[in-house]
């Protein structure tokens, strides 16, 4: 399952990282949101070690939200060192397009 981010500790769980971190930006509302959630979960075992998979909620935590103009959810923001690499908007993706995306990157 994802880590739970917050707008206390993202800068570092997130920007501080030592690995690339995809960020889903969700809200509990958003059914999108929770379609994605199986894939998000599945991914954050299957790249553990490679890529660190956190989630943050919108409503919770809109500090970081507005920081990073996410407006449509779910949003997902790659980071690496501390800077956005690549970002995604809705749900749109499978397993495997997310998958190959993520490893696109994490290679780089």
């Amino acid at each position: 399952m994802a880590q739970q981010v917050t707008d206390a500790d993202f800068a570092s769980e997130v920007l501080a990282a030592s690995t690339p971190v995809l960020v889903d930006f969700w809200a509990e509302w958003c059914a999108p949101c929770r379609a994605m959630e199986p894939t998000i979960d599945a991914l954050s075992q299957e790249l553990a070690g490679t890529v660190k998979i956190v989630k943050l909620d919108v409503d919770a935590n809109p500090a970081i939200a507005s920081q990073y103009n996410v407006r449509s959810m779910p949003t997902f923001m790659l980071f690496k060192d501390g800077q956005v690499l690549d970002l995604k908007v809705g749900a749109g993706q499978s397993r495997v397009q997310m998958l190959k995306w993520l490893e696109t990157h994490a290679a780089a």
